[in-house]
């Protein structure tokens, strides 16, 4: 069969400009696969689903497009459901097309159906983190729905959908697919951008503040706090947005932000939020005691998403349009008043930041051994180009990126928000590396981390793609040991160690020699900057394993878990 429903997607997935389909084989799918030997399109063969959501959700990360997954029923479509919610909770669009049970056996169970809620359920697993989920009936059905998948993962608030299609639909006869639609994003009306002007033209204690919605083009919003003199703060997934060595910028607030940032946040009388969800990290759990108080100032918000405008502050003015159209138009309006100046705070912010980084610094000079994870953070800043991706897992590597790292301007920091999906950062750093084959790619991760996605090194081998995978590697889910050993008094269940109890960690570095990339294992405090820098003149995949202390990450704002620890509750 040369013409089947198969061929017709592939040709559909070229149209729609897909580069690379990630994904796993199975007898569900092996059609598709026939189908992609003939394209130019390039399947990306991962030896765990979960690595291959990553891998694609990272790829759609760095290049602006839709990541797409191929997977088989069953345990294939299950075995990816964490890598898919990861990218569905962080807005990240990610097409998933699954194969399933053969249309003809419905409610007869066949081999690895999910069947027992209701025959053939599988993309039920989907359903509470996807946009939208189609089931396939009929060949003549695919085109339309992949089209239908394309259009919604990517309009609105982009996000992760489910095309899921028995397999014998896939050797069925060709059907015609429908053109690509397309459509311009909402703005911002004039008369709502020039009252938002107004009202920060006339605040004393104005503040932007910007969520990772907005992932390019900062030049508006910096025209807009410039003109005003505005401070700006970022969320988590915001790290980057704006140059973090901008005189404006305040940095993060909640969990890991500031004094100064959780203080002026709290004490703002307008705040402009872009795009922002005002997750429970950024909002020190929305406790007005510690990061944001709206009870006497004015809430602006913003999003392309109208359920996220006042669900957790209530918003005196709220909008739904492109972040970027907004922030031009606010921009443009601005232009009507005076420039205003606010010298004291611009020092402020400047004495606040550069004692943030150059306290880090100055820690992560330490000779001590196993390394000071500041320590870690300064040889890669130092050893690396300042355009390098920072592609994070959980934990210090997270955290304390977001809190203390300096990123160049030319840098970028990618990082599971949402679900702080631990096992992100070394699959999702290979798609990167795919998305952006020129760039120096760092998956900075811990032990634990590698550890759940050992797949992602030979990934990077077979795709020939250099990514340096970083293991911090402290023995130990090393930021929950400290969280229980705080309030516990002692640590069960979070560290590694042998049957003697003795700490225990495999041989990252040998691992990478004996999956084909280059190993490196840090003995002395100065080999880390020499292996990062032979691993960036290599261009080859390399694992650098860095022993670490446990240390943790200072948190000057506030989560509930511990008043929960403590017996103290808010409910």
């Amino acid at each position: 069969m040369t013409d089947t429903a198969a061929h017709a997607l592939v040709r559909q997935l070229e149209a729609l400009g897909v580069e690379y389909v990630f994904g796993t084989c199975g007898h569900t799918n092996i059609a598709v696969l026939d189908a992609l030997a003939d394209s130019p399109i390039r399947f990306v063969i991962a030896r765990h689903e979960q690595a291959a959501a990553h891998a694609a959700d990272g790829y759609a990360r760095a290049s602006g497009k839709p990541g797409v997954l191929l997977v088989h029923v069953g345990p294939g479509l299950t075995n990816a459901a964490t890598g898919v919610m990861t990218a569905a909770l962080d807005s990240v669009p990610l097409v998933v097309i699954s194969g399933d049970i053969p249309s003809y056996y419905h409610g007869r169970h066949p081999h690895q159906e999910i069947n027992l809620h209701a025959d053939a359920d599988q993309a039920s697993v989907f359903r509470p983190f996807v946009k939208r989920a189609w089931n396939v009936h009929r060949a003549q059905d695919l085109g339309r729905f992949v089209e239908r998948a394309f259009w919604t993962a990517t309009s609105g608030r982009p996000g992760a959908v489910l095309v899921n299609v028995p397999m014998d639909v896939f050797s069925r006869p060709a059907a015609p697919f429908p053109p690509v639609s397309h459509a311009a994003p909402p703005a911002l009306p004039q008369g709502t951008a020039e009252l938002i002007a107004a009202r920060l033209a006339g605040a004393e204690r104005p503040l932007i503040y910007v969520g990772g919605g907005l992932r390019e083009d900062a030049g508006p919003l910096l025209r807009l706090a410039e003109h005003l003199d505005i401070p700006i703060a970022h969320s988590l997934m915001a790290k980057g947005t704006v140059p973090d060595a901008h005189p404006l910028v305040i940095g993060m607030p909640g969990f890991w932000g500031l004094e100064l940032t959780n203080t002026y946040a709290r004490e703002a009388d307008v705040v402009l939020a872009l795009a922002t969800r005002f997750a429970e990290t950024d909002a020190s759990s929305w406790d007005p005691r510690f990061t944001w108080d709206f009870s006497g100032s004015t809430l602006i918000q913003i999003d392309i998403d109208p359920a996220e405008i006042g669900r957790n502050y209530p918003a005196e003015l709220g909008a739904v349009a492109d972040v970027r159209l907004a922030a031009e138009a606010i921009a443009e309006a601005a232009l009507a008043h005076p420039a205003r100046e606010r010298a004291e705070l611009r020092e402020q912010i400047m004495r606040a930041r550069t004692e943030l980084f150059a306290a880090s610094r100055e820690r992560g000079a330490s000779a001590d051994f196993p390394l000071r994870p500041e320590r870690i953070l300064r040889d890669l800043r130092d050893a690396l180009p300042p355009d390098t991706i920072l592609v994070t897992d959980v934990g210090w590597n997270k955290n304390g990126v977001a809190q203390c790292y300096e990123l160049p301007a030319e840098g970028r920091f990618i990082t599971p928000g949402g679900a702080s999906t631990m096992g992100f950062g070394p699959a999702a750093a290979v798609g990167v590396q795919l998305a952006r084959p020129g760039r120096t790619v760092v998956a900075l991760i811990g032990d634990g981390g590698m550890s759940a996605q050992l797949p992602a090194v030979p990934l990077a081998v077979e795709q020939g793609a250099p990514v340096i995978f970083v293991v911090m590697n402290n023995r130990a889910h090393g930021t929950i040991s400290d969280l229980q050993s705080a309030h516990f008094g002692r640590s069960h269940g979070c560290d590694f160690t042998d049957p003697s109890g003795r700490p225990y960690s495999p041989d990252f570095a040998a691992l990478a020699r004996a999956c084909g990339a280059d190993g490196h294992t840090v003995a002395a405090p100065g080999d880390l900057g020499a292996a990062l820098r032979a691993a960036a003149a290599s261009r080859r995949p390399a694992v650098i394993d860095v022993p670490m202390v446990n240390e943790p990450v200072p948190t000057p704002g506030h989560w509930n878990i511990k008043d929960i620890y403590q017996g103290l509750f808010t409910d």
